[in-house]
């Protein structure tokens, strides 16, 4: 009894490790790469060995099969087919559709990196009906994958936009990830370089976002390398190429581990690097034995031999080639990767100066490769052919009838849109013309209107100047000082609405005043006017601003009083001085600025003449809505504040 106890221990404590837990009679289990990393060396067999406790009719079991099974491959691919063999008999029995498509999915990714891909095809177009959308680009990536092994890489790619669209349409980073990933491969077979990069470069920042170091981003880490050798770009494409084989290392990739090491060894030897591209080789070599891959092998001995016809070493490369060729087999079905072993073979037997083998080994690389391009293109045109002439003979009476028939069809249908067409033309036609008419009378009528205000305009300021002229000449005959200077000051006002009504009918706009060029006249009027041009100087400390007449003329008649006053009181005893105006518009209001450097205003200043000026500075500032703050320091400065959007 107390060795059940402890074996029953011992199994608890297995499943805990596998991530299988129990609790309360359920069995839970945590999905490797889902939800962490926990993959270590002892992982897989952690994960078989709590399959002992779990029921031949449990979904847990089934699902527990599939992630064996499809993690299993990394390792041993003979060994990764029979767990997912039993967890398909297990699903079938359970008459489960879903896992039946899950496990396929994954015994066709397993079939595939076999070689057996017309098999997987087969099995991947079996389970998509059961497989539900959000879950399908895992499929359609290994779909992609035999159709980029037979060198369709139309096809790979179309399967590959596939899961880039399943990853948009459900945000599933690992899906876009991958879409991006097998892109980049796809590129890179195609010589497009640069664009490979990018796209591998956008697989790995998807993939890191994730934080999950899994099979899928180390195998992209090798594409970009792949990418980077191409672009000659050597010493980077290393880095990538030794990150994968870290991870590949951590969680027993052997697939990529060989890819990566093959890749490097062919690296090491295009730099020179002979003794470290044999070693990587060789380590090549040793994962894809413990996957039992022939494929792997095959070109693991190939790289090999690469590395050792580059040393010069072409006694060790004929051996290695010839082990390239004993592990593909004589039913071996990549003739090109064939071909190219024959080619190094060719090279080293040559160095070896063995002449006839390397012409015999030169003779079957050519012909291998004239049977893969001819193969290619015969069964091409012979598959053309045989759809050319089965449509001819089902279908030559029928495209006959057909044929009339739509051309009777068509030439009814030109006539009836012809019809509609030429009827459509005359009707815009005639739109054209009344719009044409409409635009033109329109036209006219707003240069009449314009040419009638510019006239008004012209004609108020006319009015304006002989009412200032009338005021001159009165205030040439008053005696009175005082009352002269009243005068005087009614002249400037009426002078500074003129000004405005000429600017309106000169400029282009009938609406608008542009501000500073109306100051800067409405300064200088003003300066020689009270004839103090060497005394006073007038400056405007703005950029150009558009401003409505409605608010031009309050405004003008504003900074006319502030100007007169300034000129009269703030530079007594011929002081020499300068006055400034400054205007702006900011988030909907206007802020003026009158200011001048004389010698301020006293604390109790004595009101002089008849104080009528304050009091339309004030009015005028009230019907703008505005406020008016006084500054006296170095001088006198007034500023106002008005809110645009009331109107004046």
């Amino acid at each position: 009894m107390k060795r059940i106890w402890t074996l029953l221990f011992l199994l608890i404590s297995t499943l805990a490790n596998a991530q299988v837990e129990e609790k309360n009679g359920f069995f839970q289990y945590r999905e490797v790469f889902i939800e962490g990393d926990d993959f270590g060396e002892e992982y897989l067999e952690d994960l078989a060995k709590s399959l002992t406790l779990i029921n031949q009719d449990s979904l847990l079991r089934v699902r527990i099969l599939n992630d064996l099974g499809y993690y299993y491959h990394t390792r041993n691919l003979n060994k990764a087919l029979q767990i997912i063999n039993q967890g398909l008999e297990e699903a079938t029995e359970l008459n489960n559709r879903y896992w039946q498509g899950r496990l396929q999915v994954s015994q066709g990714a397993i079939l595939l990196r076999m070689e057996e891909l017309d098999l997987a095809e087969l099995v991947l177009e079996n389970a998509i009906t059961k497989i539900p959308e959000k879950e399908s680009w895992l499929l359609y990536t290994n779909l992609g994958y035999v159709f980029e092994r037979r060198g369709n890489l139309g096809e790979a790619f179309d399967y590959a936009s596939k899961t880039l669209k399943i990853g948009e349409k459900y945000q599933d980073k690992k899906a876009i990830a991958m879409a991006y990933s097998d892109m980049s491969n796809i590129f890179w077979k195609q010589g497009k370089f640069d664009t490979g990069l990018d796209y591998g470069l956008k697989s790995i920042k998807f993939f890191e976002e994730r934080g999950l170091d899994d099979l899928d981003y180390d195998f992209t880490l090798h594409v970009v390398g792949n990418n980077l050798v191409a672009l000659n770009r050597l010493d980077e494409a290393q880095k990538y190429f030794e990150k994968s084989i870290q991870i590949g290392e951590k969680y027993g990739f052997y697939n990529n581990l060989s890819d990566s090491y093959i890749a490097l060894s062919d690296l090491n030897a295009q730099k020179g690097n002979f003794e470290y591209s044999l070693s990587s080789g060789l380590k090549a070599l040793k994962y894809a034995e413990l996957l039992e891959n022939g494929f792997m092998i095959m070109r693991s001995y190939l790289s090999l031999g690469r590395a050792s016809n580059a040393a010069g070493n072409f006694p060790e490369a004929v051996d290695f080639l010839k082990n390239s060729i004993q592990a593909a087999t004589p039913s071996f079905g990549d003739k090109y990767f064939l071909s190219l072993v024959y080619l190094e073979l060719s090279k080293a037997l040559e160095g070896n100066k063995q002449f006839d083998k390397a012409l015999e080994a030169t003779r079957t690389y050519d012909q291998l490769r004239q049977e893969v391009f001819t193969a290619e293109t015969n069964n091409q045109i012979s598959n053309l052919e045989t759809e050319m002439e089965l449509s001819q003979k089902e279908n030559t009476i029928k495209l006959q009838e057909a044929q009339l028939a739509r051309n009777r069809i068509l030439q009814v249908s030109i006539m009836i849109l012809s019809g509609l067409l030429l009827g459509f033309l005359f009707v815009l036609y005639r739109i054209f013309l009344r719009k044409k008419k409409y635009s033109h009378l329109l036209e006219k009528k707003n240069l009449e209107k314009e040419f009638l205000l510019k006239e008004i305009h012209h004609r108020v300021k006319n009015n304006l100047e002989t009412i200032s002229s009338l005021l001159a000449l009165q205030t040439s005959k008053i005696k009175n000082k005082e009352f002269q200077e009243i005068m005087e000051e009614t002249q400037n006002r009426v002078h500074s609405m003129g000004m405005i009504h000429k600017r309106l009918y000169q400029g282009e706009n009938m609406k608008s005043i542009e501000m500073k060029g109306f100051f800067e006249s409405l300064g200088n009027y003003s300066i020689d006017t009270f004839d103090v041009p060497n005394k006073v100087k007038f400056y405007t400390e703005m950029e150009p601003l558009e401003l409505d007449v409605d608010w031009a003329i309050p405004i003008g008649l504003i900074v006319n009083e502030l100007i007169s006053n300034s000129i009269k009181y703030a530079f007594p005893d011929n002081r020499q001085g300068k006055i400034s105006v400054k205007l702006i518009e900011k988030e909907s209001r206007l802020l003026l600025q009158v200011a001048d450097n004389g010698i301020g205003m006293p604390e109790n200043p004595t009101i002089h003449g008849t104080g009528f000026g304050s009091e339309l500075i004030r009015l005028l500032t009230r019907q703008l809505d505005g406020k008016m703050t006084l500054f006296n320091q170095a001088g006198t400065k007034v500023s106002f504040e008005f809110l645009m959007q009331k109107a004046a």
